[in-house]
Formats: C-alpha cells, structure tokens, sequence
C-alpha cells in the first residue's frame, strides 16, 4: 500500500500534472505557497547535459529562448545600433573604426548622427552592464528558463553579476582565448556565463570556439605589469601571463595552454544558450562576412553564497561596499534561492528571488531539502548502509592481505 509520500511522488511524476494537483501537493506541505503551475514549465536539466558540462567545461542548450523573445532582442539591437533608444540622449565622438580590438567596448551613446545605417552599426561592437540601465537587460538577465539551467549547474542559490551585449558587426575583431574569471573572480569560484545567440553563429561570423576539457585548468594570473587580472597565484608553479584576451595568438600566453586541448567550434542557433564555466578557455574569430551580424547576449553568474568584491557600481549612492573586507556582493542581484550575504534588488522590478519576501525565499529553496528528508534520508527507499556489514562471500572469495 502507498504512503502518502509515496502518492505524492507518484503524483508529481505524472506527465499530466494538473495545477488542480500541484495545489494538493501544497495542501500536503511539500511545496511552499505560491506553488503553481509555472513550476511545470521549467527547463529540466539532464544528468548527461549535468556531466557533459562538468566533463566539458560547456554546455549548449538548444532553443532555450523562444523565438518572439528573440525577435525583441534583434530589434533591440537594431533601435540601438541607431541610435533609436530614447537613453541614448549623448552621442560618440567619431573615432579610428580600423583601431577597435576584441575587448573594445562602448557606451550607451548614439553613433554619430551623420552616417549611414551600415556606417552607424559598425561603431558598435559590445556593451556591458546594461542591465543597471536598461528594462530588457535585467529581463534577460533573469530569463527564468536560463536561471532554470544554473540553478541545477551552479546553485541552488544564484547571484546575477554581469552582462554584455555584443554586436559584432561585419568585419569586426574577435576575442583571444582568456577565462571569465580572471576577469570577475568569485570565492569560492563558482562563474558560468549565459551566451544567448541572437544570429546564427558559425565559423565564418565568428561563433565561439572551447579548448574542451580545458575547465581543470587553474586561472592563470596576469604579470606584475599588467593592470587587471586575477588568478590562483597559490599555484606553486603556476604561471603569469600576458596578452590575454588578445587575437593574435603568437601575443597570447594562454595559447599554449589551449594547445593542449582539442579546439571545437561551437556553432548557435538563434535562442540557443551556451553555459560555460569560468576557467574554460575560450575564444572567438573575426567576422569574415560581408553582411552578417553576430549578435548574442551574454550574463554571468556566480552562487550567491560566494563572495566577490567585483562589480561596484560608482553610482549608486550610497556605497554598498563592505568597508573592511572590500564585498561588493549587495550590488548584484539575487537571481535563485537564498543567501546569507547581501545582495541587490532588481532596478526595473524583474520578478526572482531578490523579490520575494524573506520568509518566502527560505520556503522555496528549502522544500527540496524537506521532501529529501522524509525519503529514507534521501536514499528514495533505499536501505541505509551498515559500515560495519560485511559481506560473507566476498569476504570468503579474497585473497590474505588484500584490501
């Protein structure tokens, strides 16, 4: 005869789960109110795409975002690349087009309102940190099938830190082979960018390439010299490098460390994500089209139980900056879960974690942990392992002195 538990759990793995029976899962106490029927819509995550991303170091996720929801980023890019968005109120100063390089990135700002459509796209290569100005950034940022995937790969808890949207009009440099957390270095390092293609991405446009299995890698530190950077200088023998980031990859030290590893293209499909961690190496080459854009846009992500002093925003007054220890983890945003460190609100009022009352948070990230617990401590009815059991035949069929 079923327990009750196990009536829920039968319940609950029926393809035709009603709302009707997700309100008797409530009433039961397994889920904490407001539990609906939005619960059935989420991206359910594999164990082989699980594995695949830790064996990898990457992962792609096939149309991920829908269709309408792309269709408003590409015209978003092309009110921008315009000069259409009514925050653009300042404009560019004309500057050298042939002089930007992978890592050039511009303002909120109008290209120069003389030039043609064509001529005004290519001021344009990546923007970052929109998500503090713009409504359908933060939006993005916190698209509930994406934090559906980190909080599987990351969390469950997860703090929004960044995005960046690139344009990468014809012609336009890539970006040498680098990892996102000697850029934006979390503790314990947990990183995982979000890489929404808007166009279809190839070799020719410039999609991303993955040294594969690269992950294992330590995130090598930059030298003296250099002005920015982070790395696990606690490595013995680690060593420093220069050029990061950089195209050409005869200037490039971690070239040698890609060599090491099979290079695959990854190639997109509008909507499709790509999850990648923050000490893969990556890259990604020129656009050798003519007429094509190779749009995406990119978010990044850490666990919200990690620490960061990355990311303060000199605006916003006053400080959130923790005066002794530097953390700037109440400028970024509770995406998933809860924490016990500070975070911010979303400025345009996206619905996530941040924006649930307190009590609420803690409901919802603890149910999990509350079903687990009346399931045979976890072991979903499995017996619990005697460590003092031994095992007779075994024990009969080996040999003296072996373990």
């Amino acid at each position: 005869m079923l327990t009750a538990l196990g009536r829920l759990l039968r319940l609950i793995s029926r393809k035709n789960t009603t709302p009707q029976r997700i309100d008797e899962l409530h009433l039961a106490g397994y889920f904490p109110p407001p539990m609906n029927a939005t619960m059935l819509d989420r991206y359910q995550v594999t164990v082989e795409q699980y594995t695949r991303f830790r064996r990898d170091g990457f992962l792609v996720i096939p149309g991920l975002v829908s269709p309408a929801e792309i269709a408003e980023l590409r015209q978003h890019t092309e009110d921008l690349m315009q000069g259409r968005l009514p925050e653009q109120r300042a404009q560019m100063a004309e500057r050298d087009l042939n002089k930007d390089h992978g890592v050039s990135a511009q303002g909120l700002e109008a290209p120069p309102a003389h030039l043609s459509p064509i001529e005004k796209a290519q001021y344009f290569l990546r923007l970052h940190m929109l998500h503090r100005k713009l409504e359908l950034h933060e939006r993005y940022m916190l698209h509930p099938r994406v934090l559906d995937v980190l909080e599987v790969l990351i969390g469950p808890d997860v703090l929004a830190l960044q995005t960046m949207l690139f344009l990468k009009p014809p012609g336009k440099p890539g970006q040498g082979w680098h990892q996102d957390s000697y850029y934006i270095p979390t503790h314990p390092d947990t990183l995982c960018g979000a890489w929404i293609a808007i166009d279809d991405c190839d070799e020719l446009n410039g999609a991303m390439w993955f040294a594969k299995d690269s992950q294992v890698e330590p995130v090598y530190p930059p030298c003296p010299e250099i002005g920015y950077g982070f790395g696990d200088k606690l490595v013995s023998d680690i060593t420093y490098v220069k050029g990061v980031s950089h195209s050409d990859d005869s200037q490039n030290m971690l070239t040698r460390v890609a060599n090491r590893y099979d290079q695959v293209l990854v190639p997109a499909q509008p909507g499709d994500v790509v999850f990648f961690g923050g000490h893969v190496l990556h890259r990604s080459k020129k656009n050798f089209t003519t007429d094509r854009f190779r749009r995406s846009f990119v978010s990044h992500y850490c666990n919200a139980r990690s620490f960061t002093q990355w990311g303060v925003d000199p605006d916003l007054q006053p400080p959130r900056t923790d005066p002794v220890t530097k953390m700037a983890n109440g400028y970024h945003i509770l995406a998933r879960g809860d924490t016990h460190l500070p975070f911010a609100q979303p400025r345009f009022g996206t619905p996530c974690a941040a924006t649930l009352p307190a009590n609420e948070r803690r409901q919802q990230s603890d149910y999990a942990a509350r079903i687990i617990a009346s399931m045979n401590n976890g072991l979903l009815g499995c017996a619990i392992a005697d460590p003092t059991l031994v095992d007779k035949d075994e024990e009969a069929k080996a040999p003296a002195g072996s373990y």
